[in-house]
């Protein structure tokens, strides 16, 4: 079997070479010998129906001075390619979202778009998680100042945070005696014009958010327990917090076992769920992380995982 590949993805020089899980997925394509093709979303366009890209012929190496080369620029229709992996990162923002449009014409052309540009509008990361109810800690979306304040009187000890945002910008925790909880709603609401997230907060948070990645709706066996450092509770590793592999906990496995189904039916092929204690708290569709950090710890190559899911429902199209 031959596939060609493109990606789009964030400028590939400005990567952060150890630690980005878009690399560790173009080394696996390239050991498989198939062709890469690179593009940035500035690279995509449409011209009369159809869709198009600037692309550049990508080599990738294991060598952190240099790990990749590019050719020369060229105009393709997006159909000549067989798979696409859309990894850009966020901001999820009205770019984004054009994004997906032009590749869903690609996708209507026989490319197959990893993950499904639909699924990507339609599953944003904060709101998602609401479809499963049975495994989520109380939570509530509104810009109600009145509904935001019953909720922290009910609970006492809440987390608040946006539903455009990652890695724990602008995530705030408050408790009932908070006198910024005002401050804090007022802020995220910006004055009741705009939706936001209240949780429950979970004391687990201490032992790690746990970051679970879903290959075609099945869990990798290992979670990467993202620990806060001792200044700040947010489990984000770009918030600074250290991450350790650990084997998935048997709560771990049904929290998967109830949301992997609905993933493989919205075509989101590759997921990253995020965990904390027994809870679901996030579901990371657009661009998921810590494939590098669970393969070395864990002695795992989860980017083959995901090339083979790839490979079986490429050869079914």
């Amino acid at each position: 079997m031959t596939i060609k590949f493109g990606v789009v993805m964030d400028p590939i020089g400005a990567i952060h070479y150890k630690k980005d899980s878009t690399l560790a997925m173009l080394w696996e394509i390239a050991k498989r010998n198939y062709s890469i093709v690179y593009f940035e979303q500035k690279d995509l366009f449409l011209r009369n129906g159809s869709v198009f890209g600037n692309g550049r012929s990508l080599t990738v190496f294991k060598n952190a001075e240099r790990w990749f080369e590019l050719g020369p620029v060229t105009e393709m229709p997006l159909a000549s390619l067989d798979v696409m992996l859309m990894r850009k990162d966020p901001p999820f923002d009205l770019e984004y979202i054009y994004t997906t449009y032009l590749l869903e014409h690609a996708e209507r052309n026989g490319v197959m778009v990893v993950n499904k540009p639909q699924a990507l509008r339609d599953a944003n990361e904060k709101i998602f998680t609401t479809w499963f109810p049975e495994v989520c800690p109380p939570t509530l979306v509104t810009r109600d100042m009145t509904l935001l304040r019953g909720f922290l009187k009910e609970h006492k000890d809440i987390v608040c945070k946006p539903l455009d945002a990652m890695g724990g910008a602008s995530v705030f925790h408050i408790t009932e005696q908070d006198s910024n909880a005002t401050v804090v709603f007022e802020t995220l609401t910006q004055r009741e014009t705009r939706y936001m997230m209240a949780q429950k907060f979970i004391p687990a948070i201490t032992e790690g958010d746990k970051r679970i990645l879903m290959v075609d709706g099945e869990p990798i066996p290992f979670a990467l327990y993202r620990i806060p450092n001792p200044n700040d509770w947010r489990g984000n590793l770009a918030a600074g917090a250290h991450g350790v592999a650990k084997p998935l906990t048997e709560r771990d496995k049904k929290i998967c076992s109830i949301v992997g189904p609905k993933l493989v039916e919205k075509g989101l092929y590759f997921v990253g769920l995020d965990v904390i204690g027994d809870y679901l708290t996030e579901i990371n569709v657009t661009s998921p992380t810590c494939i590098r950090e669970i393969d070395e710890q864990a002695s795992l190559n989860i980017s083959a995982s995901l090339l083979d899911c790839i490979e079986r429902r490429f050869d079914t199209i």
